[in-house]
């Protein structure tokens, strides 16, 4: 019996290169001929440019041009046209470009910088939201109304700094709140952040003489920067190639466009040119694009018995100065406002708004952190007040089969997986039953907090997959699509997937690791936890093509009728009597008869998916369908306390997923990781600090803290495996997933721990303290 490829843990096709160092990064492919762009950034948050003196700059050595603002009359941005790509007139975050210098070397290039005299007139900051939001603001966007809209479900309100508002509207209201015996209401808050990616954001461009443009470019949507170039550039798309290499990390913060445009611009100032730019790790803190911040307001009514009966919230998401990708993600908040609960009774309001912060793009999870957070922390308050066991509640309203979501889509087994059969997993891994708050005689207390976490995709509606399988004479296959390798191991999924259809060795299975925008099929993004559904679909189609050609062939060879052939371990063999077969290598480029005669060619296999039944959000009641399933799980944290120091450790963290299928075991396990990683550094010290003036004081890795080898718990991961109908092999989205939960788990622990309430991320021992003492006074 030929043994599976999928379920089984495998070596990822490119761990060799990375672990021995030869792997290849877009920085790295840099010529002799490649000039160097170099960026100003500004030092104000928000300013009036009156005048950019760029003459001395363009007498220093080995510098070529000089690029500002008025020499890039565009707008850019994915949901809204609001961002020129090198600012005009004026400023609104510190560290947005100003100008942009092409020399020969990057010393030359920044010795060129600092020799451009700005005039800046400094205009008052919105430093914080309360300020965005209040009456008369300060407007960040005067002409808001008047801006290209690049989405059709946009709603921004002139006059003010709000970009849009998503509503959510279900159930009745009334009725929820007089079936609540208890209610509980809080605010929250998460700050802004940082991707953290080991590679920083870089980009080259060449325009060859022919007006072919070529950028070489570390980014989660290859196809995404070839149409954004084209639509502003107005550059026919056929004229635009695309290419990526391995890309080192990105956490959604290479799903955005930004560093393309200026390399476009820089190479259209020197005669076309290759020209890189490349960010330091403070440019790629300061002036890239970041992680949203959150102000939440929440509250929920219950039974005495613990039945949610109501749920209203707020969120204000903070965008900072430009749209980008936040509309969506304050969506994808107010979509999935319940967490993984039945509740019938929603009011929702999800608010996009401008500030004079770095602008925001996708993260790690889309905003579900931030909402996962909120509502996590508000159930462990329901259950204190109803002195009830936390993982009791969350059993008790845990989503199941025939509930609806916050849109009023329909859940369904397939589509979201089994909760509770996560939760209780869950409580065996991290010894629940042991007790959630233990206190030693040494005076330490141990606490375990819990969390839920559910997320689906907010993908557009026609959001499209291709692949294509071409053959080797010697049987074996090569595998091309446009996801890029960004670290979870794409590639080798999608081998594995073909290798399982196929009954075939994984090893047998070449895949293109690159992506060329020229000659790989296009796919949306690499983003949203999708790429194994999407692409997987794809691929599994184009082996269902492959596998009917190789028949066809196969039955003029064997003189047999294809459905009375089958394919495994590179033959084509008769059901019946499968010693009677022929090799994949003899028939892959065409069957040549005894006579010399030849026919078919070589089998070429291509195969495609496109989302199917999403729509948009009504506007007035967030009724729509926004992602074509969910991704369950549910998470611990258990810490040690010392109330003498106000001090933590970390001891443990457990996760458990309804996955669906898990394709490749230990990688699945080294994602979800990952991500706990990464919630413990939001929950723990990750945080972008401004001061008065809405300076960014976190701008580089000695002030922006992250998390350390020796500072990790013991890590438990496991899952459950409900298959997902019309998902590869049944398998759901798990890579964003294992960050959502931890924040709200930690703090649910600490709370539990200090005797005290924690809403506000990040929980430093000074937090602690400051609050012990305020209790005190």
């Amino acid at each position: 019996m030929e043994k599976p490829k999928i379920g089984v843990d495998t070596k990822r096709l490119e761990a060799w290169d990375k672990v021995t160092g030869t792997a290849k990064y877009n920085a790295d492919f840099i010529t002799p001929d490649t000039l160097h762009a170099v960026m100003l950034a500004s030092p104000y948050a928000h300013a009036k440019i009156k005048k950019i003196d760029i003459k001395k700059a363009l007498k220093s050595e080995g510098v070529l041009a000089v690029i500002t603002g008025e020499d890039a009359p565009y707008l850019t941005g994915s949901m809204i046209h609001d961002r020129p790509p090198i600012a005009r007139d004026r400023v609104r975050y510190f560290g947005e470009p100003v100008a942009v210098v092409v020399a020969n070397t990057e010393e030359q290039g920044m010795k060129g910088v600092s020799l451009i005299d700005v005039k800046y007139e400094e205009l008052p900051a919105v430093n914080k939201i309360k300020d965005a939001i209040k009456e008369n603001p300060i407007l960040i966007h005067k002409d808001l109304s008047r801006y290209t809209y690049a989405a059709t479900d946009i709603y921004p309100k002139a006059n003010t700094n709000i970009m849009d508002h998503v509503k959510i509207r279900k159930g009745n209201m009334k009725l929820g709140w007089s079936e609540s015996d208890v209610v509980v209401e809080s605010t929250f808050f998460l700050p802004q952040s940082d991707h953290i990616a080991m590679e920083t954001r870089n980009s080259a461009a060449q325009i060859m003489h022919d007006g072919t443009v070529i950028i070489n470019t570390s980014t989660q949507g290859p196809f995404a920067v070839k149409e954004e170039l084209s639509d502003i550039f107005k550059i026919p798309e056929g004229k635009i190639i695309v290419k990526t290499p391995l890309v080192g990390g990105a956490f959604g913060g290479k799903a955005t466009i930004q560093l393309e445009y200026i390399a476009y611009l820089a190479s259209l100032a020197v005669g076309g040119k290759k020209v890189l730019v490349r960010n330091t790790r403070e440019e790629d803190i300061m002036s890239s694009p970041g992680k949203l911040g959150v102000e939440g307001y929440v509250k929920i009514g219950a039974t005495y018995d613990g039945m949610i009966k109501a749920l209203e919230c707020i969120y204000y998401v903070d965008c900072g100065a430009y749209a980008d990708t936040a509309p969506r993600m304050a969506k994808s908040i107010a979509s999935d406002c319940s967490g993984p609960y039945n509740i019938e009774n929603i009011y929702c309001d999800s608010y996009s708004v401008y500030t004079n912060h770095g602008y925001t793009t996708s993260f790690r999870g889309f905003g579900h952190t931030a909402s996962t957070f909120c509502i996590e922390r508000i159930l462990d308050k329901l259950a204190k007040k109803l002195s009830m066991d936390p993982s009791e509640l969350r059993i008790k309203n845990a989503i199941k089969e025939n509930d609806t979501s916050p849109t009023q889509d329909k859940i369904t087994l397939s589509n979201t997986g089994d909760l509770n059969a996560c939760i209780n997993k869950l409580k065996k891994l991290i010894n629940w039953e042991e007790g959630t708050l233990i206190e030693n005689e040494d005076g330490m207390i141990k606490a375990k907090g819990m969390a839920c976490l559910w997320k689906t995709s907010n993908s557009p509606t026609d959001a499209t997959s291709g692949a294509i399988i071409t053959t080797n004479s010697d049987g074996s296959l090569n595998l091309n699509f446009g996801a890029t390798e960004i670290g979870p191991g794409m590639k080798t999924t999608m081998a594995m997937l073909l290798a399982e259809k196929l009954k075939m060795g994984v090893e047998k299975i070449h895949v293109f690791m690159d992506v060329n925008t020229q000659v790989s099929p296009m796919h949306w993004k690499t983003v949203a936890s999708m790429t194994t559904f999407m692409v997987g679909n794809a691929v599994l189609k184009a082996a269902d093509d492959l596998i009917k050609q190789l028949k066809q062939v196969g039955a003029i060879a064997l003189k047999c009728q294809p459905e009375d052939l089958d394919v495994g371990n590179e033959m084509i063999y008769m059901k019946t009597d499968p010693s009677k077969f022929v090799f994949f290598k003899d028939v892959v480029h065409g069957y040549k008869y005894e006579n010399g005669n030849a026919v078919w060619g070589e089998i070429i296999a291509k195969g495609n998916f496109i989302m199917r039944q999403l729509t948009p959000l009504d506007k007035e009641t967030g009724k729509g369908k926004s992602g074509m399933s969910w991704t369950v799980g549910a998470q611990a944290v258990e810490i040690e306390y010392d109330p003498r120091m106000h001090t933590y450790r970390l001891i443990k963290a457990a996760t458990v997923m309804d996955v669906g299928k898990t394709i490749n075991p230990k990688t699945s396990k080294g994602l979800v990781m990952g991500g706990m990683n990464m919630g413990f550094g939001l929950a723990t010290r990750e945080e972008f600090i401004h001061d008065d003036d809405c300076i960014l004081q976190t701008t580089s890795l000695r002030t922006y803290k992250v998390m350390r080898f020796g500072e990790q718990p013991e890590y438990i991961v496991d899952f459950v495996e409900t298959p997902q109908m019309g998902a590869p092999f049944g398998a759901r989205g798990l890579a964003e997933h294992g960050i959502l939960g931890i924040p709200a788990a930690f703090a649910n622990a600490m709370s539990l721990a200090t005797k005290e309430e924690f809403d506000t991320l990040p929980i430093f021992p000074e937090t602690i303290y400051k609050k012990k003492k305020e209790v005190e006074q």
